[in-house]
């Protein structure tokens, strides 16, 4: 399993790049803003552990005062579950193929909760829970703002859907509840209008549930999130549990929404200079896209961070230069500030560097391990990540 490896203390300059850094004064700090803000709103907090696929930092957010995890792959939940993490959601509808592995995990004692959006899924997981003398727990997706997928609160599938999972005599799977995720969230910055779509998140899922026990149904989950509107919430009156993930390190795509500010930004990626094209003002460095991913997504923000922030060691931006491009291997960074400047001679090769990234999740899946830095940007720890399905 992955462990903290707490021998491990070489400078940033003796480190190959690119390598993930990860600052944990910053991330401690993020896991703690969120774990307050809604125990003030007086709702648990399952936190979403695809962001880090890290067992180390799932252990802070569980001892912050977290009560289970989100995950979105079943290879998470073996992960996660092997290493005593064992109230899990499977926050992704359930693929017929897979049914066979979340049995697999339910016999091993992992209290796995899967997702249906459709009728058909439902009647799907039942069957297969009867045919193997087992009773899944699932919960209905909802959509309550149209960004991907769902039933509808007021969709006239809804109650069959439920019924679908409730038919004791049939058995199979059991009804525990709804979620949604206001996925929309990320394409807003102004608080006013991430305030108004926590409370639609919320009224959907809220009404989603009603509508079911007012059909003589079940319904004890009512679960909503995502890091924008969990942070945006003012009320969460009828929700049982929060979802979020990506609070932990928060990016540029974040900072954009308003949530956070750039130097809340716990995730970045060590890199090095190694050319530099004087004609054009360009500096090369060896972190292209397959150490900050393709990821554009400050593109469509009012600020366009191209494939990350540039910063010093320290993490401070650095006005005047932009990652533009990013070829496989490659980043080509911009110098926009003054034209008389000796690029050589300022960013000589060697010259290490910091690139935050646009989307946490996205960025981290380049990479195997996360290099843990002090707030004197000093690495301190190994904590290793995994991949896969």
């Amino acid at each position: 399993m992955p462990v903290m490896n707490t021998n491990h203390h070489p400078d940033l300059a003796a480190l190959t790049t690119p390598r993930l850094l990860l600052d944990e004064a910053r991330m401690d700090h993020n896991i703690q803003r969120m774990q307050r803000r809604l125990d003030e709103l007086g709702v648990a907090f399952r936190p979403h552990v695809k962001t880090t696929k890290c067992v180390d930092i799932a252990r802070r957010q569980a001892a912050a005062g977290a009560r289970g995890i989100t995950v979105s792959t079943l290879m998470e939940a073996r992960v996660f579950h092997a290493a005593g993490f064992d109230d899990i959601l499977y926050a992704v509808a359930i693929a017929p193929a897979r049914l066979d592995e979340a049995l697999e995990l339910a016999r091993r004692g992992c209290r796995l909760t899967l997702v249906v959006a459709s009728v058909q899924a439902a009647e799907m997981v039942a069957a297969h829970g009867r045919a193997q003398g087992h009773v899944h727990d699932v919960v209905i997706e909802i959509d309550t703002d149209g960004h991907r997928a769902g039933l509808k609160p007021d969709d006239a599938a809804l109650p069959a859907t439920a019924r679908a999972l409730t038919v004791v005599e049939r058995g199979g799977a059991r009804l525990k509840g709804v979620m949604t995720h206001a996925g929309s969230s990320y394409g807003l910055d102004q608080r006013d209008a991430l305030i108004r779509l926590a409370e639609q998140e919320r009224a959907g899922c809220v009404a989603a549930a009603q509508r079911l026990r007012d059909c003589g149904l079940t319904c004890d989950v009512v679960s909503v999130g995502s890091t924008p509107t969990a942070l945006a919430a003012m009320n969460l009156d009828g929700v049982t549990e929060v979802r979020a993930g990506v609070y932990v390190f928060f990016d540029l795509v974040m900072a954009g929404t308003g949530v956070c500010r750039t130097d809340d930004i716990a995730l970045s990626v060590l890199t090095t200079v190694i050319g530099h094209r004087v004609d054009t003002g360009w500096l090369v460095t060896d972190s292209g896209w397959m150490a900050m991913s393709r990821d554009r997504g400050t593109q469509r923000q009012a600020v366009d961070h191209g494939y990350g922030l540039v910063c010093d060691l320290a993490g401070t931006p650095i006005p005047g230069l932009s990652f533009a491009e990013a070829n496989q291997e490659h980043g080509v960074l911009h110098w926009q500030g003054d034209p008389g400047t000796d690029l050589v001679a300022r960013f000589p090769v060697g010259t290490l560097l910091r690139m935050l990234p646009n989307h946490a999740c996205a960025t981290g899946a380049q990479h195997g391990q996360y290099t843990v830095i002090d707030a004197s940007a000093a690495p301190v720890a190994t904590w290793e990540r995994f991949r896969g399905w």
